[in-house]
């Protein structure tokens, strides 16, 4: 017995091992690394570097009002996102669900957006955006469609929303849809027969069962939000002056583009990574206890 046991362990080390040596190589070790060069003033070529402990987080928290206002704008479309985003996936998944005979054709077309790359969708609605619909409002007469998308600070930010959720709801529909799918008939019709109505049922037993489909979606949502970069350098690039910067737009800026001092952009990545864990943790727990209560 103990000699099966040491072969289920030794073959299970087999197989995990590889993909443990490649986890820690190019995760693990980049990030080590960067919780240590955040607490020095490395500029990313010189060898020789200070150690200043916690300045570089106390200057980001204080000190940068810049990197504050990112922090704030990046919170907002997160809030905006994960709200938006599950919401309009879950009508979507519904209607589809709904469809007998053209469910394949509108889950197809629906989820086309999202095989598209999110900096090539930022491109191509910077076109619809800057010349589509300024061309319609004068073909038409509807006037007020010529606004400034990507000009004015208030519309740019719809307009993020926008492309994000175009490109980004088509994925979490599946999941939804996957999940509605596994909600037994039995159930709906039992809540029918009980005298409930139709937001009733979708209410009170629709969506107890589809929770561990909306766990996994915040989460996703959560993640992505927090991480977002491409759609906003594709329309706005953090504009107009940085009304738009998110804060890996601000990272970025603080590496590549200014003074690089990878020291303090390591220092605002700490930051982002703390937030991103404290908020996926606190949602988590919150809707696991929602899947058992399920």
């Amino acid at each position: 017995m103990e000699q099966k046991g040491f072969k289920k362990y030794l073959s299970l080390a087999a197989f995990v091992t590889p993909a443990f040596i490649l986890y820690a190589l190019f995760l693990l070790t980049p990030t080590i690394g960067g919780i240590y060069y955040s607490l020095t003033d490395w500029d990313g070529l010189n060898q020789d570097y200070n150690f200043i402990g916690l300045g570089n987080f106390v200057e980001a928290l204080r000190d940068d009002p810049d990197f504050v206002h990112s922090l704030w704008f990046t919170m907002k479309y997160v809030v905006f996102m994960i709200v938006l985003q599950n919401v309009f996936a879950l009508l979507l998944a519904v209607f589809i669900e709904a469809r007998r005979r053209t469910k394949g054709l509108f889950r197809t077309v629906l989820f086309m957006p999202n095989m598209m790359s999110m900096i090539i969708s930022a491109y191509m609605w910077t076109f619809v955006f800057s010349q589509v619909l300024p061309q319609l409002a004068v073909k038409t007469g509807l006037n007020f469609i010529d606004q400034s998308y990507l000009g004015d600070p208030k519309i740019s930010f719809f307009s993020i929303l926008v492309v994000s959720l175009w490109n980004g709801a088509g994925y979490l529909m599946i999941i939804y849809l996957a999940a509605l799918q596994g909600v037994p008939q039995s159930l709906k019709e039992a809540a029918m027969i009980d005298g409930a109505t139709p937001f009733q049922t979708f209410r009170k037993v629709t969506i107890p069962m589809i929770m561990h489909a909306v766990t996994i979606c915040l989460f996703l949502t959560l993640n992505s939000a927090f991480k977002v970069y491409e759609v906003v350098f594709g329309l706005t690039g953090g504009g107009p002056g940085r009304a738009t910067q998110v804060i890996t737009m601000n990272i970025y800026e603080e590496a590549f583009s200014n003074n690089f001092r990878y020291g303090y952009a390591n220092a605002k990545s700490v930051i982002l990574f703390i937030i991103v864990l404290i908020f996926t943790l606190i949602q988590i727990w919150i809707t696991k206890k929602k899947e058992v209560e399920a």
